[in-house]
């Protein structure tokens, strides 16, 4: 088994394993929350052009996670993304952080969180806002993000936590 995580471009194959990992994540993070009828809905109406524009943004980050070539995991890092709360003087950058469940594994997490964790080390902050039943919840958590608040993300507004992670000290 080969664990690969990199940056990735935006361009056509890099949007297609982007969509490979969204479309069936979606499909399993919220199947035992939403109607199938709706993640249905959603998934089809996903804007591709609207991704394309905003990983052309230069403040915006891809990396994909493989494993033996076959794209398992993504996050998109938004350099200077802040959350209510955060302070003027802070540099933050918001991430997402998705690793297939069925491709969930320590090796696959840490490959991907030291590929993530390096490209955020010019930034004081890092936040995501997590549904309160993501499997990786726990994972984020044990590499030292601390919850923040509860809160409400992701298409169907669900109980979420927004986490950080002081960089300085992480």
């Amino acid at each position: 088994m080969n664990i690969v995580s990199k940056f990735t471009v935006g361009s056509d194959e890099g949007i297609d394993n982007l969509f490979d990992v969204i479309r069936p994540s979606v499909s399993s993070l919220y199947k035992e929350l939403v109607p199938k009828e709706d993640i249905k809905n959603y998934i089809q109406h996903l804007d591709r052009r609207k991704v394309i524009n905003e990983l052309n943004d230069l403040s915006n980050q891809l990396i994909m996670t493989y494993q033996d070539e076959q794209p398992i995991g993504y996050s998109i890092l938004k350099t200077g993304s802040r959350y209510p709360g955060l302070p003027e003087e802070k540099r933050a950058t918001e991430f997402s952080f998705v690793i297939l469940q069925e491709y969930n594994s320590p090796e696959a997490r840490q490959s991907h969180w030291k590929k993530c964790r390096a490209a955020v080390s010019f930034t004081d902050v890092i936040w995501i806002n997590m549904l309160i039943n993501d499997p990786l919840l726990d994972f984020l958590k044990e590499s030292g993000f601390s919850i923040v608040e509860e809160t409400h993300s992701g298409p169907f507004q669900l109980p979420s936590y927004l986490l950080t992670m002081d960089i300085t000290k992480g």
